[in-house]
């Protein structure tokens, strides 16, 4: 059987930063060369970032893919690797008018030459020899590409060393055609570009997937995945190997950049392609002869296998990473949080602490008259633990000054006092370049249990999508790491354990309005993750009245989730790209009586 050396490159490009990524692609396939690799694949559109949004809509924008694509074909032959065969993702336009209507729902009638495409490009000796024009264009979820992009009509296949090679995207491997092409082709890899956000247990369902298309293929699959943080998006790498039987072969270190080489033995190209007829979905099929020879035998390098992590962790590695390139990419060197003493306020600060290192978070406790000791000592406890930096800014004068004017009562003097807390962090940050953390979790925000212009102020909230119990889950897991590592747990015992409470009004408790969060996030996770109406929420043996007060909250605080901070997505529904709601609705869900 012919040897192929494939190097996959899990890499963290930067959405816009065509000269960066670039020099990204550049900086790893020099790696890939110097590791004796034949072909290394990069994700998908990593020339461009992703998701790329409106800005695939501007020509400028198309032009100047394309042109950083000719760049990049030459400086791989002026940096030495011109043997070396690159597989890049990016966008370009499409080649010819088009009136294919797809089995994955797009249909464009006419489309003009010129629109844009979500593309690999095969480079070799300074020239693109093959181009792959994405497929099936995801159109649910975080996903708009059918707004953006056109579909492919073309399989294509690349023969490298005497090996047929089938190309495809992301969302392409999710559909049943591009295995059966790859299969109808004979070919001996199927190589995949993604881009492929993370969520909770994920890395299961991608494991099984592309050991299903392997087996449906008949042929060995390479899956290689972006990593890194994108706005709300969080890619956690996790590139994967397997054979034709689905058995793992290599698979990358998640949430890393890294370099995946892996030798291969793969069947020999056959003579013929199929024709037309013979494919799925009605494409064409093309094949690019890059290189009939086989390489010479060689001794191949052991396949690396990561061991995969608990559940917590890739969740809380999630965060870290989502909010260490938000920081980062956005031209921030550091982060202010307000810290409370609660719970999601100090497992926001050991993220941030884990993400840009404690040198650079500055915490800002506000006690106020309904403040307790406990709250004070507890923040001042975790900034001695992590080396954060930590200020105290009383609110007691500036509550009085207002309330000379305005003589606030109840819920109104609750949410002045977190308001003016809001003011005192966004005017630091002003000063100081910070970028400003909100600490709210998906509970809170689900029934509106956070103060608009107060605590729902910041820049990003990474907790956005994490459920208040899941807050203590990844606080105790956080905690449990710092244990085997022999090192001081960051978050003090007492947070973990003390009833949580906005500390708003005397003797305030979460429990006085809101039921116990345990049984909250059974609710909330039926209502928003699953869609569970009323009427099967009560069926299902949760309290009719609950659920109709619960489902009411979470209905009416629309408005607020509109204006809250981005936050990295970690399930498999979040506020915001996922669920999409309208603010004015008449649309109430209301129990069926017994």
């Amino acid at each position: 059987m012919p040897q192929l050396r494939l190097a996959l490159a899990q890499v963290n490009p930067t959405v816009g930063d065509l000269d960066g990524n670039a020099a990204l692609v550049l900086a790893w396939a020099k790696q890939a060369r110097e590791a004796g690799a034949h072909v290394a694949a990069f994700p998908e559109l990593v020339l461009n970032g992703y998701p790329v949004e409106d800005l695939a809509l501007r020509s400028s924008f198309v032009d100047a893919s394309r042109a950083a694509l000719d760049t990049l074909a030459d400086d791989l032959v002026d940096g030495g690797m011109a043997e070396l065969v690159c597989v890049v993702g990016y966008i370009d336009r499409c080649p010819e008018t088009s009136d294919a209507s797809t089995s994955s729902g797009q249909h464009r009638l006419g489309v003009p030459k010129g629109a844009p495409q979500n593309c690999a490009a095969v480079i070799h000796h300074g020239k693109v020899v093959a181009r792959y024009a994405k497929h099936h264009l995801p159109n649910y979820g975080v996903f708009d590409e059918a707004r953006y992009f056109v579909p492919g009509d073309t399989t294509q296949i690349i023969q490298v060393h005497s090996v047929d090679v089938a190309i495809c995207i992301c969302e392409d491997l999710w559909q049943d055609g591009p295995s059966a092409n790859a299969k109808a082709a004979n070919a001996g890899l199927l190589l995949v570009l993604n881009g492929s956000p993370f969520e909770a247990d994920k890395d299961d369902v991608r494991l099984e997937l592309v050991a299903r298309r392997a087996a449906e293929a008949e042929c060995t699959l390479a899956y290689v995945n972006m990593v890194g943080g994108q706005d709300e998006l969080v890619y956690d790498g996790d590139s994967i190997v397997v054979d034709a039987k689905g058995t793992t072969l290599a698979r990358a270190t998640p949430f890393a950049e890294e370099l995946l080489v892996v030798d291969l033995d793969l069947p020999a190209a056959t003579p013929e392609m199929p024709d037309e007829s013979q494919m799925h979905d009605g494409l064409k099929v093309a094949r690019a002869i890059i290189s009939s020879e086989p390489v010479p035998e060689y001794d191949p390098l052991p396949s690396p296998i990561t061991e995969r992590v608990p559940d917590q962790a890739e969740v809380y590695q999630a965060i870290v990473l989502g909010l260490r390139d938000y920081v980062r990419k956005n031209g921030f060197e550091s982060v202010l949080l307000g810290m409370s003493g609660g719970i999601d306020s100090t497992l926001v600060a050991a993220l941030a602490c884990d993400a840009i290192g404690a040198q650079n978070v500055y915490g800002l406790s506000n006690p106020s008259d309904f403040s307790s000791d406990a709250s004070k000592t507890d923040a001042a406890e975790q900034a001695r633990r992590t080396g954060l930096n930590l200020d105290t800014v009383a609110i007691a004068p500036m509550v009085e000054a207002f309330q000379g004017s305005l003589h606030l009562e109840g819920l109104a003097l609750e949410n002045l006092q977190a308001r003016i807390r809001a003011v005192i962090w966004m005017g630091l940050s002003n000063q100081h370049g910070h970028l400003v953390l909100a600490c709210g979790n998906k509970s809170e925000l689900a029934v509106g249990y956070s103060t608009i212009y107060g605590d729902a102020v910041g820049g990003f909230a990474p907790l956005k999508d994490v459920f208040k119990t899941q807050v203590w889950q990844l606080a105790r897991w956080r905690n449990a790491a710092a244990e085997r590592r022999d090192e001081r747990p960051p978050i003090p015992e007492d947070v973990i354990t003390k009833e949580p409470s906005a500390e708003l009004s005397p003797g305030q408790k979460d429990s006085d309005s809101l039921p116990p969060y345990s049984l909250l996030d059974e609710i909330l996770d039926d209502y928003i993750e699953k869609d569970h109406g009323s009427a099967r929420l009560v069926a299902d043996g949760f309290d009719r009245e609950l659920v109709e007060k619960v489902l009411r909250l979470v209905d009416r605080a629309e408005y607020k989730r509109r204006q809250y901070p981005p936050g990295p997505k970690v399930s498999a529904r979040n506020f915001g790209r996922d669920r999409r709601l309208p603010i004015t609705s008449q649309w109430r869900e209301v129990a069926p009586p017994d």
